[in-house]
Protein backbone atom coordinates (compact mmCIF):
# COMPACT_ATOMS: atom_id res chain seq x y z
CA UNK A 1 0.00 0.00 0.00
CA UNK A 2 1.63 3.21 -1.11
CA UNK A 3 2.05 6.40 0.89
CA UNK A 4 -0.78 8.91 0.69
CA UNK A 5 -0.16 11.93 -1.53
CA UNK A 6 -1.50 15.06 0.08
CA UNK A 7 -3.28 17.19 -2.51
CA UNK A 8 -2.29 20.88 -2.63
CA UNK A 9 -4.59 23.65 -1.46
CA UNK A 10 -6.79 25.30 -4.09
CA UNK A 11 -4.53 28.35 -4.21
CA UNK A 12 -1.40 26.26 -4.63
CA UNK A 13 -3.07 24.09 -7.25
CA UNK A 14 -4.06 27.14 -9.28
CA UNK A 15 -0.53 28.50 -9.15
CA UNK A 16 0.82 25.14 -10.24
CA UNK A 17 -1.61 24.85 -13.14
CA UNK A 18 -0.56 28.12 -14.77
CA UNK A 19 3.10 27.17 -14.87
CA UNK A 20 4.50 25.32 -17.87
CA UNK A 21 6.69 22.27 -17.41
CA UNK A 22 9.60 24.33 -18.71
CA UNK A 23 9.50 26.25 -15.44
CA UNK A 24 10.31 23.12 -13.45
CA UNK A 25 13.76 21.62 -12.99
CA UNK A 26 14.04 17.94 -13.93
CA UNK A 27 13.88 16.70 -10.35
CA UNK A 28 10.67 18.68 -9.72
CA UNK A 29 9.04 17.06 -12.77
CA UNK A 30 10.08 13.64 -11.48
CA UNK A 31 8.67 14.43 -8.03
CA UNK A 32 5.39 15.62 -9.55
CA UNK A 33 5.10 12.51 -11.69
CA UNK A 34 5.73 10.28 -8.69
CA UNK A 35 3.18 12.20 -6.60
CA UNK A 36 0.49 11.68 -9.25
CA UNK A 37 1.28 7.97 -9.48
CA UNK A 38 1.04 7.66 -5.69
CA UNK A 39 -2.30 9.45 -5.61
CA UNK A 40 -3.71 7.14 -8.30
CA UNK A 41 -2.51 4.16 -6.26
CA UNK A 42 -3.97 5.56 -3.03
CA UNK A 43 -7.40 5.96 -4.59
CA UNK A 44 -7.47 2.27 -5.59
CA UNK A 45 -6.28 0.91 -2.25
CA UNK A 46 -8.64 -1.01 0.03
CA UNK A 47 -10.74 -3.15 -2.34
CA UNK A 48 -9.57 -6.35 -0.52
CA UNK A 49 -10.37 -8.69 -3.42
CA UNK A 50 -12.28 -8.73 -6.68
CA UNK A 51 -13.60 -11.14 -9.28
CA UNK A 52 -14.76 -10.53 -12.84
CA UNK A 53 -15.59 -12.30 -16.08
CA UNK A 54 -14.23 -11.17 -19.41
CA UNK A 55 -14.21 -11.89 -23.10
CA UNK A 56 -10.93 -11.71 -24.98
CA UNK A 57 -11.18 -10.78 -28.68
CA UNK A 58 -8.03 -11.55 -30.70
CA UNK A 59 -7.85 -9.83 -34.10
CA UNK A 60 -5.10 -10.25 -36.68
CA UNK A 61 -4.02 -7.68 -39.26
CA UNK A 62 -6.67 -8.99 -41.69
CA UNK A 63 -9.51 -8.45 -39.21
CA UNK A 64 -10.04 -12.14 -38.49
CA UNK A 65 -11.18 -12.71 -34.93
CA UNK A 66 -11.13 -15.44 -32.32
CA UNK A 67 -12.85 -15.21 -28.93
CA UNK A 68 -12.00 -16.60 -25.50
CA UNK A 69 -13.94 -16.57 -22.24
CA UNK A 70 -11.98 -15.92 -19.03
CA UNK A 71 -12.45 -15.64 -15.27
CA UNK A 72 -10.38 -13.30 -13.12
CA UNK A 73 -9.63 -13.20 -9.40
CA UNK A 74 -7.50 -10.59 -7.65
CA UNK A 75 -6.33 -10.45 -4.03
CA UNK A 76 -5.00 -7.22 -2.57
CA UNK A 77 -1.85 -7.71 -0.50
CA UNK A 78 -1.21 -4.61 1.64
CA UNK A 79 2.50 -5.29 2.20
CA UNK A 80 3.30 -6.23 -1.41
CA UNK A 81 1.85 -6.30 -4.92
CA UNK A 82 -1.50 -7.90 -5.73
CA UNK A 83 -2.00 -11.58 -6.50
CA UNK A 84 -4.14 -12.59 -9.48
CA UNK A 85 -5.49 -15.72 -11.13
CA UNK A 86 -6.66 -15.80 -14.76
CA UNK A 87 -8.57 -18.92 -15.90
CA UNK A 88 -9.68 -19.74 -19.46
CA UNK A 89 -13.12 -21.39 -19.80
CA UNK A 90 -13.65 -21.39 -23.59
CA UNK A 91 -12.90 -22.57 -26.26
CA UNK A 92 -12.03 -26.19 -25.53
CA UNK A 93 -8.43 -26.02 -26.71
CA UNK A 94 -7.54 -23.53 -23.95
CA UNK A 95 -10.12 -24.54 -21.31
CA UNK A 96 -8.50 -24.89 -17.90
CA UNK A 97 -5.36 -22.95 -18.81
CA UNK A 98 -4.55 -20.66 -15.90
CA UNK A 99 -2.02 -17.95 -15.05
CA UNK A 100 -1.12 -17.26 -11.42
CA UNK A 101 0.72 -14.00 -10.72
CA UNK A 102 2.37 -12.73 -7.54
CA UNK A 103 3.23 -9.08 -8.17
CA UNK A 104 5.95 -7.48 -6.08
CA UNK A 105 6.71 -3.86 -5.32
CA UNK A 106 10.43 -4.57 -5.47
CA UNK A 107 12.12 -7.29 -7.51
CA UNK A 108 10.85 -9.63 -10.23
CA UNK A 109 7.24 -10.77 -10.20
CA UNK A 110 6.45 -14.49 -9.92
CA UNK A 111 4.22 -16.09 -12.55
CA UNK A 112 3.15 -19.67 -13.18
CA UNK A 113 1.18 -21.04 -16.15
CA UNK A 114 -0.88 -24.22 -15.78
CA UNK A 115 -1.26 -26.16 -19.03
CA UNK A 116 -4.04 -28.77 -18.68
CA UNK A 117 -2.99 -30.65 -21.82
CA UNK A 118 0.38 -31.36 -20.18
CA UNK A 119 -1.03 -31.46 -16.63
CA UNK A 120 1.87 -29.45 -15.35
CA UNK A 121 2.70 -26.00 -14.00
CA UNK A 122 5.30 -23.99 -15.90
CA UNK A 123 7.13 -21.11 -14.25
CA UNK A 124 7.46 -18.01 -16.45
CA UNK A 125 11.12 -16.98 -16.44
CA UNK A 126 11.98 -13.31 -16.01
CA UNK A 127 13.56 -13.29 -19.47
CA UNK A 128 10.25 -14.39 -21.03
CA UNK A 129 7.87 -11.91 -19.37
CA UNK A 130 7.99 -9.56 -22.35
CA UNK A 131 6.53 -12.33 -24.53
CA UNK A 132 2.86 -12.48 -25.59
CA UNK A 133 0.35 -14.07 -23.23
CA UNK A 134 -1.69 -16.82 -24.91
CA UNK A 135 -1.33 -15.29 -28.38
CA UNK A 136 -2.67 -11.90 -27.28
CA UNK A 137 -1.05 -8.46 -27.57
CA UNK A 138 -0.74 -8.35 -23.78
CA UNK A 139 2.67 -9.41 -22.50
CA UNK A 140 3.03 -11.40 -19.30
CA UNK A 141 4.40 -8.28 -17.62
CA UNK A 142 1.26 -6.33 -18.59
CA UNK A 143 -0.80 -8.70 -16.42
CA UNK A 144 0.94 -7.87 -13.15
CA UNK A 145 -0.35 -5.14 -10.84
CA UNK A 146 1.17 -1.78 -11.73
CA UNK A 147 2.87 -1.01 -8.44
CA UNK A 148 4.27 2.51 -8.03
CA UNK A 149 7.72 1.16 -7.18
CA UNK A 150 8.05 -0.59 -10.55
CA UNK A 151 8.80 2.68 -12.39
CA UNK A 152 10.66 5.97 -12.38
CA UNK A 153 8.38 8.87 -13.28
CA UNK A 154 8.47 12.22 -15.03
CA UNK A 155 5.61 14.68 -15.46
CA UNK A 156 5.35 15.69 -19.14
CA UNK A 157 2.30 17.92 -19.55
CA UNK A 158 -1.43 18.33 -19.07
CA UNK A 159 -3.71 17.82 -22.08
CA UNK A 160 -7.22 16.78 -23.01
CA UNK A 161 -8.11 13.24 -24.06
CA UNK A 162 -11.65 12.26 -24.94
CA UNK A 163 -12.94 15.49 -23.46
CA UNK A 164 -11.19 14.90 -20.13
CA UNK A 165 -8.24 16.81 -18.73
CA UNK A 166 -5.29 14.46 -18.18
CA UNK A 167 -1.92 14.36 -16.53
CA UNK A 168 0.57 12.89 -19.01
CA UNK A 169 3.44 11.01 -17.36
CA UNK A 170 6.46 9.17 -18.61
CA UNK A 171 7.31 6.07 -16.63
CA UNK A 172 10.44 3.99 -17.07
CA UNK A 173 10.48 0.38 -15.84
CA UNK A 174 12.97 -0.32 -13.08
CA UNK A 175 13.28 -3.97 -14.14
CA UNK A 176 16.13 -4.24 -16.69
CA UNK A 177 14.39 -7.30 -18.20
CA UNK A 178 11.23 -5.38 -19.08
CA UNK A 179 10.28 -5.48 -22.73
CA UNK A 180 9.70 -1.72 -22.63
CA UNK A 181 12.20 1.13 -22.58
CA UNK A 182 9.49 3.54 -21.41
CA UNK A 183 5.76 4.17 -21.28
CA UNK A 184 3.68 7.35 -21.65
CA UNK A 185 0.48 7.30 -19.60
CA UNK A 186 -2.62 9.55 -19.63
CA UNK A 187 -4.32 9.81 -16.20
CA UNK A 188 -7.46 11.92 -15.85
CA UNK A 189 -7.08 14.78 -13.41
CA UNK A 190 -10.48 14.30 -11.73
CA UNK A 191 -10.53 10.62 -10.82
CA UNK A 192 -6.92 9.53 -11.49
CA UNK A 193 -7.91 6.73 -13.89
CA UNK A 194 -5.56 5.54 -16.63
CA UNK A 195 -7.21 6.28 -19.98
CA UNK A 196 -4.34 5.52 -22.34
CA UNK A 197 -0.79 4.19 -22.34
CA UNK A 198 1.82 4.10 -25.11
CA UNK A 199 4.46 1.37 -24.82
CA UNK A 200 7.89 1.81 -26.42
CA UNK A 201 10.10 -1.19 -27.18
CA UNK A 202 13.74 -1.57 -26.20
CA UNK A 203 14.75 0.43 -29.29
CA UNK A 204 12.52 3.29 -28.04
CA UNK A 205 10.10 2.82 -30.96
CA UNK A 206 6.35 2.93 -30.37
CA UNK A 207 5.20 -0.66 -30.04
CA UNK A 208 1.70 -0.76 -28.55
CA UNK A 209 -1.11 1.49 -27.34
CA UNK A 210 -3.54 0.54 -24.60
CA UNK A 211 -6.85 2.39 -24.26
CA UNK A 212 -9.30 1.97 -21.37
CA UNK A 213 -12.89 3.20 -21.48
CA UNK A 214 -16.46 2.70 -20.26
CA UNK A 215 -15.41 3.13 -16.65
CA UNK A 216 -17.86 2.40 -13.85
CA UNK A 217 -17.49 3.13 -10.16
CA UNK A 218 -18.02 0.39 -7.58
CA UNK A 219 -18.69 0.70 -3.86
CA UNK A 220 -18.66 4.46 -4.29
CA UNK A 221 -14.89 4.50 -4.75
CA UNK A 222 -13.22 1.99 -7.08
CA UNK A 223 -13.20 2.69 -10.81
CA UNK A 224 -12.95 -0.20 -13.28
CA UNK A 225 -12.89 -0.08 -17.07
CA UNK A 226 -15.33 -2.29 -18.95
CA UNK A 227 -13.11 -2.26 -22.06
CA UNK A 228 -9.35 -2.44 -22.57
CA UNK A 229 -7.89 -2.52 -26.07
CA UNK A 230 -4.25 -3.16 -26.84
CA UNK A 231 -3.16 -2.31 -30.39
CA UNK A 232 0.24 -3.47 -31.64
CA UNK A 233 1.51 -0.93 -34.16
CA UNK A 234 4.35 -3.16 -35.29
CA UNK A 235 2.43 -6.31 -36.27
CA UNK A 236 -1.04 -4.90 -36.96
CA UNK A 237 -2.76 -7.11 -34.35
CA UNK A 238 -5.00 -6.09 -31.48
CA UNK A 239 -6.61 -7.59 -28.40
CA UNK A 240 -9.84 -6.33 -26.85
CA UNK A 241 -10.84 -7.29 -23.31
CA UNK A 242 -14.48 -6.75 -22.33
CA UNK A 243 -15.15 -7.05 -18.59
CA UNK A 244 -18.43 -7.80 -16.80
CA UNK A 245 -19.75 -8.80 -13.38
CA UNK A 246 -17.14 -7.10 -11.24
CA UNK A 247 -17.59 -8.15 -7.61
CA UNK A 248 -15.64 -7.00 -4.57
CA UNK A 249 -14.95 -8.35 -1.07
CA UNK A 250 -15.69 -11.99 -1.95
CA UNK A 251 -13.79 -13.41 1.02
CA UNK A 252 -10.87 -14.69 -1.06
CA UNK A 253 -7.75 -15.71 0.85
CA UNK A 254 -4.10 -16.58 0.24
CA UNK A 255 -5.17 -20.22 -0.15
CA UNK A 256 -7.05 -19.31 -3.34
CA UNK A 257 -3.80 -18.09 -4.88
CA UNK A 258 -1.20 -20.80 -4.33
CA UNK A 259 0.45 -23.07 -6.89
CA UNK A 260 -1.58 -26.06 -5.73
CA UNK A 261 -4.77 -24.16 -6.60
CA UNK A 262 -3.74 -24.14 -10.26
CA UNK A 263 -4.21 -27.89 -10.55
CA UNK A 264 -7.61 -27.68 -8.87
CA UNK A 265 -9.03 -25.31 -11.49
CA UNK A 266 -12.52 -26.23 -12.68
Amino acid sequence: MSAVFQQPTARAALALAILTTAAFPADALEDRGLAIAREADRRDTGFKDQTAELTMHLRNRHGEESIRQIRLRVLETPSDGDKSLVVFDHPGDVKGTALLTFSHKVGSDDQWLFLPSLKRVKRIASDNKSGPFMGSEFAYEDLTSQEVEKYRYKYLREEALGGLSCHVLERIPVDPKSGYSRQVVWIDTAEYRILKADFFDRKSELMKTLTLDTYQQYEGRFWRAARMKMVNHQNGKETLLVFRNYRFRNGLSEGDFDRASLERIR
